[in-house]
């Protein structure tokens, strides 16, 4: 039997609430031609925070579309809704947010369950005590870089996806996890950070002071290509990368199935390129960018 026709990939895709209008328009196309795209993948969440929610980290949140219409888009498709709640600095006075609180009442009442990706021990055990109906994933920014510290991870029960540092993306050790803990595993694909950071923790409290309202200085990424910002053909090069023949040759058949794909606050025109490379078979890669482009409410640039 085809191992590709009988396993699934998971893509867990950015900007909730940032690129609302890309997706009302990307949505419709991925179920009704599935002609056009990979019968190997589905959309198992889209994830994201709106602007000024204190929770927030990884990336200062942006967008602010009415959780209504998010909610109501995703319910149409019966794709799950995550929240990124992975502020890393988060003390006892912050759980009283009253905006971050609504939002996770708001997310819990989904047909389709809705998740939290979350950084803080404290915000975590106030999520499991007054939102039991959301389900937890660990944080990428927790920078877990070394396999054991990734397995313990993996073992506790409170969360149901794992998202290890990107440089652990190769690590043999993966191979040698038990069939229900790979489950739990949710490779960042496409990170352009240099592989070699040692400062992505700091980055990573700076958004959260950010988030927090916290006065602090821009985070100074010494990075070689760090004024190049984002590009997507860095990411290619880099040796954490997953690309899709990855994916169908060597994770799915290790009983991987879940895959994150980085993209908040990079534009909609990138994350359109994210979903073109792992999603659409490249004969039709021209169509769904017609149908994008020619969206005439989406500002792509």
């Amino acid at each position: 039997m085809n191992v590709r026709q009988e396993k699934k990939a998971y893509y867990h895709l950015p900007g909730l609430f940032e690129f609302y209008e890309l997706y009302k328009c990307f949505l419709p196309l991925f179920y009704e031609h599935r002609e056009y795209f990979y019968d190997w993948c589905e959309i198992g969440s889209i994830y994201g925070a709106p602007e000024g929610c204190i929770w927030g980290g990884g990336r200062v949140g942006t967008g602010d579309e009415d959780p209504d219409k998010v909610l109501a888009l995703l319910g149409q498709y019966g794709i799950s809704a995550r929240l990124t709640f992975s502020n890393s600095l988060l003390r006892e006075e912050h759980l009283s947010d009253k905006k971050c609180n609504f939002l996770c009442s708001h997310f819990e009442k989904t047909e389709v369950p809705s998740g939290v990706v979350v950084h803080s021990d404290l915000l975590t055990e106030y999520l499991k005590s007054k939102y039991p109906g959301l389900y937890l994933v660990s944080s990428t920014t927790k920078v877990m870089t070394r396999f054991p510290d990734l397995l313990k991870e993996l073992q506790r029960e409170e969360f149901k996806f794992v998202v290890p540092d990107f440089r652990l993306n190769k690590d043999m050790d993966l191979g040698s996890l038990p069939l229900q803990l790979k489950q739990k595993v949710e490779f960042l694909c496409n990170e352009c950070c240099s592989f070699s950071c040692g400062a992505r923790k700091e980055c990573y409290e700076n958004v959260s002071r950010k988030c927090l309202g916290e006065p602090c200085d821009d985070h100074i990424c010494v990075s070689p290509k760090a004024d190049r910002g984002y590009r997507f053909s860095d990411a290619m090069e880099n040796p954490g990368f997953i690309g899709i023949d990855d994916i169908r040759n060597t994770y799915l058949p290790l009983g991987f199935s879940n895959f994150k794909i980085e993209g908040r606050g990079l534009g909609s025109a990138v994350v359109l390129e994210f979903l073109l490379y792992y999603m659409t078979k490249p004969e039709y890669q021209i169509r769904v960018r017609e149908e994008i482009y020619l969206d005439s409410m989406l500002d792509l640039f």
